[in-house]
């Protein structure tokens, strides 16, 4: 599974359990997008919880969807949706970095 980068900067809500963080990451084009879901879909170890030291580097689950090479890097578009994830908003889909991606 392919992982994309991102930062726990904030605890939520206790509600509904186990409670809920955001998370934001940055697309290719610079532009900031915040995910708002439970802590568990973002950290499978455990260390999100109300009384954490925010930024922690998290990581969100996605597919590869397409890819385009750039004179600067690789680009590839990925879908959050895997685990029902989504931005603010709605939106799955992203471009990013390929360097933004772990495997």
């Amino acid at each position: 599974m392919v992982e994309l980068r991102a930062e726990a900067v904030r605890w939520v809500d206790d509600e509904p359990f186990p409670g809920v963080v955001e998370v934001l990451f940055t697309d290719a084009a610079g532009r900031r997008w915040s995910l708002v879901d439970k802590a568990p879909v973002f950290d499978a170890q455990g260390a999100l919880g109300p009384d954490s030291a925010y930024p922690l580097e998290v990581s969100v689950a996605c597919v590869i969807i397409g890819s385009a090479l750039q004179e600067d890097g690789e680009l590839v578009t990925v879908s959050i949706a895997t685990h029902g994830v989504a931005a603010t908003g709605g939106r799955d889909e992203f471009t990013v970095r390929c360097d933004q991606l772990t495997r």
